[in-house]
């Protein structure tokens, strides 16, 4: 689904009295030529995918093939539980499935790339932990996940989601952007709330480095799915207030894209860098060559 651009959803939606996801849909439905109900159909076949992923990854201490992930989310979660968080339940739930899903995907799970595979537990965690603290219905989660699909459609065109072309920020900020989308869009944002949510998200994680250790998406993969889970949570929630990005969110969409065509390669999905070439990267990295 090719999107050219924020401006053009918002004009779309204003023109035709629409909330976001309304819009999406409607896109999706003339380049897909399916209808509403086959696309939402296939949508609650995506969110069953996340939630499962995400309560495989907290139900048990799952470990990744390579050793270098697994337990984390189980052992955050049993710390939630046991009311030591420091974050409240909202954050809390969503880092843990966050991490939960981004585990699972590790230890070869099935996970549905939410826009990537690295970046694959950011929106399924906001989405779930929101929908137990709120209480709204799978279908309204639907459409959350809807107005996602269209912010990531707008980045994808824009810019680009791969850490290998603009390094995690096109990941991780991208799906940070989305779940922001998303929280706002199911709380009763407005459309302009929803991309100024997105915006404000994806402009606090530009120059995010892509430095995988060993090559593999776990070291930092799994903890930033957790970390900027919280994030988003956070535009989402500045959003609603009526803050808005000063820069506005085509702009930062194209900022990241500038950035991370700047980047040199050694942090865009190479392992030539940051914290893949640290002592604890490379021993690792040896530890695991064949």
């Amino acid at each position: 689904m090719d999107i050219p651009s924020i401006d053009y959803i918002l004009d779309e939606a204003a023109k035709n009295n629409m909330a976001i996801w309304q819009v999406v849909l409607k896109e999706e439905q003339a380049e897909s030529g399916m209808s509403e109900e086959d696309i939402r159909a296939r949508l609650e076949e995506s969110y069953q995918v996340m939630k499962n992923a995400a309560m495989g990854g907290i139900s048990s201490e799952v470990k990744s093939i390579s050793g270098l992930t697994g337990g984390d989310a189980a052992k955050y979660y049993r710390h939630y539980r046991n009311r030591k968080n420091l974050m409240g339940s909202l954050e809390a739930k969503a880092m843990s499935y966050s991490l939960g899903t981004s585990e699972y995907n590790a230890s070869m799970g099935v996970i549905v790339a939410a826009p990537t595979c690295g970046s694959s537990g950011i929106l399924p965690g906001v989405m779930i932990a929101a929908q137990e603290e709120f209480g709204f219905t799978d279908r309204e989660a639907i459409n959350g996940l809807i107005t996602a699909g269209g912010i990531g459609a707008v980045i994808a065109t824009r810019a680009t989601i791969s850490g290998a072309a603009g390094g995690c920020q096109a990941e991780v900020g991208s799906a940070a952007a989305m779940a922001a989308a998303a929280l706002t869009e199911v709380m009763g944002g407005t459309a302009r709330q929803c991309t100024h949510a997105a915006a404000i998200a994806l402009k606090n994680c530009l120059g995010l480095a892509c430095d995988p250790v060993a090559g593999l998406v776990e070291v930092p993969c799994v903890k930033r799915n957790g970390i900027y889970a919280t994030f988003a949570i956070a535009a989402a929630d500045m959003a609603l207030a009526g803050i808005e990005s000063f820069i506005p969110p085509d702009q930062v969409i194209d900022a990241m894209y500038q950035i991370g065509i700047n980047m040199p390669s050694a942090v865009r999905e190479t392992a030539e860098g940051g914290l893949a070439i640290t002592p604890a990267g490379l021993s690792a990295k040896r530890r695991l060559q064949y």
